[in-house]
């Protein structure tokens, strides 16, 4: 009897050691399983990340962007297709360069295309004279009130292709009806009476808060990369410069921007876009710039495209090729 029961005994025990065995031998197989797919995941995400932040204040210091220092993936095929409309055209169509920065606000994801070319930004200036207003009514409640008196046209040096509404000469316009006729219609006159009211110190540390280069608003010549301009564009999107209200505000009065011949003719009739041309250069180098947020339905993304070349019509045609390339491509994404 005692015999039988010690057999059954050892036996006992020696399934609880193969067990307890095979317990420990799938713990550690998966633990070392844990620890190289965590290596694969670490490898796949070395790309770090910069941040930009406002200073200025004691207690907060404000996000204003986190950047990806890589490319996105997503975005590579759409760089290569842009890339070859861009040397179609300079092949064949006498465009002398061209850049591009497209952001995907879903993914987080951005690429770029040519970023070391420097622009004159013509009429893209204005959307940072803007934003530059709406801090000032932050600052100073009832700011887009004011009232400025247009009694004379200011001395252009500036050939216009692209012309729409102006102000008229012995009226007086509230700043908000300025700013209307600024962005919308493009109109010089009303940017240049802005000018002359605008608080320079308020521009400056916008540009400063940036990281870009404080301009000269009235030097004849001021530069920027496509991907650097787009941080005025970014700023507004991710209302995260001036307040939600200010930033909604600007980006609505950038929907009625009146231009079509660029962004708005390479997408889908009815898409909605708040968006700025420019134009500046020579008759013998001319510029023309776009730069916006195209609300896909499920995928918005920003888009900035500067270009130079000998024919403003050709330009115009190179930015709307370009502007259906990246939405039929991200829309294909949703």
């Amino acid at each position: 009897m005692n015999s039988i029961l010690s057999k059954k005994l050892s036996l006992a025990y020696t399934i609880i050691i193969v067990l307890f065995a095979i317990t420990i031998t799938i713990g550690i197989t998966s633990f070392i399983d844990k620890q190289e797919k965590t290596e694969i995941v670490n490898n796949v995400s070395s790309c770090s990340y910069t941040t930009t932040r406002l200073s200025g204040y004691s207690f907060v210091k404000p996000l204003m962007f986190v950047d990806n220092e890589c490319e996105g993936d997503n975005l590579a095929s759409t760089k290569q297709e842009v890339n070859e409309i861009i040397q179609n055209y300079k092949s064949l169509q006498g465009v002398i360069s061209a850049s591009v920065y497209i952001r995907d606000y879903n993914e987080g994801t951005w690429t770029s295309i040519n970023d070391e070319e420097q622009y004159e930004p013509g009429s893209l200036f204005k959307v940072p004279i803007l934003i530059a207003y709406l801090k000032m009514e932050e600052l100073n409640p009832g700011t887009l009130e004011k009232e400025l008196f247009f009694d004379r046209p200011f001395a252009m040096d500036k050939n216009v292709a692209f012309k729409s509404k102006s102000i008229q000469i012995g009226q007086k316009y509230k700043v908000h009806e300025l700013l209307n006729y600024m962005i919308t219609y493009s109109d010089n006159n009303a940017t240049a009476l802005l000018n002359n009211n605008l608080k320079p110190e308020v521009l400056t540390k916008l540009f400063n808060d940036l990281g870009l280069k404080i301009p000269d608003i009235n030097a004849k010549h001021y530069y920027f990369s496509a991907k650097q301009y787009s941080l005025f564009i970014r700023a507004l999107y991710n209302a995260s410069y001036i307040t939600i209200e200010h930033s909604e505000y600007a980006a609505e009065l950038l929907s009625t921007c009146e231009f079509k011949d660029g962004l708005l003719s390479g997408l889908p009739k009815g898409t909605k876009i708040a968006h700025k041309f420019g134009e500046s250069g020579t008759p013998q180098e001319m510029q023309l710039h776009e730069s916006g947020i195209v609300y896909l339905k499920n995928k918005p993304y920003l888009i900035t495209v500067m270009t130079k070349g000998k024919d403003n019509k050709t330009l115009s045609k190179l930015i709307g090729e370009i502007s259906a390339k990246v939405y039929n491509n991200l829309a294909s994404q949703e």
